[in-house]
């Protein structure tokens, strides 16, 4: 059985898959699984000490002319695109299964557990354990408990409710190491990437787009470069920039690629960043999305204004 998540994988789908590998292995110990993402086998940290990581093996190696998986379920991946190379593999597996959180997924398994009113995939991947019979260890709490704290931002977003307490309050019950787990994820970096991060937030833009405030700001290949780090290491820069009072939206830029680019957005709940997103041709929900661009970043901020202005308009409307 082959489990996949998204390209550049964040801790929901990182979490979501390996505590649900777990449990798959807990279930069923003689079934073969499998884990993987599209792109080059490298996670990043504070990702890197989950439980069930060793469970990874590169895509090349689930992708033709390797044996087609039996079934394969995929997780936190909103559209099909987003699984690269393993596109193809999903739609010539025997069962393709999706579980997700993102009210734009189209569905594009051939069974979707899609729940948009869940905070993380880590919701659905919980539920579908518990529906199997399979009781939570320390191990999978660990996993699904980073990517349940990762996705609310650390219980701060829109999306925590109080359901979203009590599965955290069973997952801590199992034993995780819950302050550990948290100084890894929301309070550790290297120096240097500190140093990057501040040299990002003194760029941070603010601008009046939609008439509810835009902070934004950017990360070139140079800068990370300059500081010897891997593209991973500002996953966290939006949680920075989203503290700016004044706006109600935030954005970082990261790079992919010479004039090629990884944009995340969040919103503190009265623009549907999803939306904008979406007509981006990328994803996710109402406090938080991302999509992929190409061009100057003056390009793509310009690209984020006018849909963001849209957004807001169509939304008075409706």
């Amino acid at each position: 059985m082959l489990l996949a998540c998204h390209v550049n994988p964040d801790g929901d789908a990182l979490g979501s898959m390996l505590g649900f590998a777990l449990g798959l292995r807990r279930f069923a110990p003689s079934l073969v699984v499998e884990a993987t993402f599209p792109g080059p086998l490298t996670v990043p940290a504070p990702f890197d000490e989950l439980p069930g990581v060793s469970m990874l093996v590169p895509a090349a190696a689930v992708t033709p002319p390797a044996p087609t998986p039996d079934a394969m379920l995929v997780f936190d991946a909103a559209s099909v695109e987003r699984l690269g190379d393993l596109a193809g593999v999903l739609a010539a597996a025997p069962v393709g299964i999706v579980l997700d959180h993102h009210a734009s997924n189209p569905g594009f398994g051939a069974v979707n557990l899609i729940d948009p009113s869940a905070a993380a995939t880590s919701v659905v991947a919980e539920g579908l354990l518990g529906r199997l019979g399979v009781a939570l260890d320390a191990e999978i709490a660990e996993c699904l408990y980073v990517a349940l704290a990762t996705d609310t931002g650390s219980f701060k977003h829109g999306s925590t409710t109080p359901a979203v307490h009590e599965l955290a309050a069973r997952l801590i019950a199992t034993g995780i190491p819950v302050g550990d787990v948290s100084r890894r994820l929301f309070d550790t970096r290297p120096h240097r990437a500190v140093r990057l991060f501040g040299v990002a937030l003194a760029r941070t833009a603010f601008e009046p787009a939609g008439g509810l405030g835009l902070a934004w700001t950017y990360v070139t290949l140079d800068d990370l470069a300059e500081f010897g780090q891997p593209a991973g290491a500002v996953e966290a820069l939006i949680d920075s920039v989203r503290c700016v009072a004044e706006a109600d939206v935030a954005c970082v830029v990261k790079p992919i690629g010479p004039h090629e680019w990884s944009v995340s957005l969040r919103s503190k709940g009265a623009v549907d960043v999803s939306r904008v997103a979406v007509g981006l041709g990328g994803g996710g929900h109402r406090f938080a999305a991302g999509f992929s661009a190409t061009g100057t970043v003056d390009e793509v901020i310009a690209a984020i204004r006018t849909a963001l202005t849209e957004s807001v308009v169509l939304a008075d409307q409706g």
